[in-house]
């Protein structure tokens, strides 16, 4: 298996690196959806079951599982399909219809749970979930995006990319969710360049950053429980949008820059232009924005005018509190 799954190494990694247009400082963007199943989480998932089946944890009978709003399940999906095992994605209905439809055709089984948690959001429902099903069954291994280090450790090669494309950077905007991808590229970062800066960008509601959880409407950014692997993490300084901010940004990326990316690259482009200590620099900084996914498969939520209007109107009394 580790002979087949190295096949793809080849297309998992290098993605290509472009300037944006700002007036305030250079940008420039890491366009992460030209990963072989179109996102950052193919370093994630790729290094999990590597480093599963190096351990012997993963053979040819055992069936994976995880827990996966999106993008980490559409990565090991499409891995697992290549190397004929089952896997058993455990879903919510935040997650886009283009991917429960895609995972319903590469999946052995979808599992979509329904039930909030305390916190607002379903991430500790499916997680509970994945422990039932993996107590169930006697091959299986847990895909396990939040805990796992080999998550974080897959980040380590876009670490040295980064590096190696700059002599000079003072900032890197990353959204956080699982935050293998903030881990692993601060680490690997700041490792050789701790001059760097690393941003964290979350979206209100979410837990990593604030006690006070929150309803997130919006798949691909934030968490209802802290991620373990966070702690391993060096980060300089954290940035939150509201959910109607990150659409906006969005938007503004498409209209600004003509890149249709997901929800995640919205909120790090709303972040990155109008980071506010940008003004302590005498002279122009230079920021990188990690873009993650594409805007396909949000054609039905944060791209539609109806959708987002509904959703203005569920956070109305929110904002109106707040006001």
């Amino acid at each position: 298996m580790l002979t087949e799954l190295n096949k793809l190494a080849a297309f998992i990694g290098q993605t290509p690196l472009i300037p944006l247009e700002n007036e305030h400082a250079d940008l420039f963007a890491k366009l992460e959806y030209n990963n072989f199943s179109g996102s950052s989480k193919d370093r994630a998932a790729f290094s999990i079951i590597y480093n599963g089946i190096k351990s012997g944890a993963i053979n040819e009978g055992t069936t994976i599982i995880a827990s996966s709003s999106g993008n980490l399940a559409i990565a090991v999906a499409s891995i697992c399909k290549r190397l004929h095992l089952k896997f058993i994605p455990v879903i919510d209905p935040n997650i886009n219809k283009a991917y429960e439809a895609l995972l319903n055709l590469t999946s052995y089984k979808v599992v979509k749970v329904t039930k909030r948690d305390h916190t607002g959001g379903y991430l500790l429902t499916r997680i509970d979930t994945v422990n039932e099903l993996y107590a169930g069954m006697d091959n299986a291994f847990i895909a396990d995006q939040y805990a796992d280090p080999n998550n974080y450790k897959g980040y380590y090669g876009l670490g040295h990319e980064i590096i190696t494309s700059f002599s000079k950077l003072d900032y890197i905007f990353i959204a956080v969710s699982s935050s293998g991808a903030i881990t692993g590229i601060s680490r690997s970062v700041k490792q050789k360049r701790p001059e760097i800066k690393i941003i964290g960008v979350d979206v209100e509601g979410s837990v990593i950053f604030r006690k006070e959880g929150s309803k997130r409407y919006i798949s691909g950014i934030g968490a209802s429980k802290i991620p373990p692997i966070i702690e391993n993490a060096i980060i300089d300084d954290v940035v939150i949008v509201s959910q109607l901010d990150l659409i906006k940004g969005c938007h503004q990326l498409l209209n600004e820059q003509a890149i249709f990316a997901g929800a995640s690259s919205g909120a790090v482009y709303l972040a990155a232009k109008n980071y506010a200590k940008y003004s302590e620099h005498t002279d122009r900084p230079q920021s990188l924005l990690i873009f993650p996914d594409k805007g396909h498969t949000y054609l039905d939520t944060i791209y539609d005018q109806e959708w987002v209007d509904q959703l203005a109107e569920k956070l109305q009394p929110a904002t109106s509190a707040q006001g």
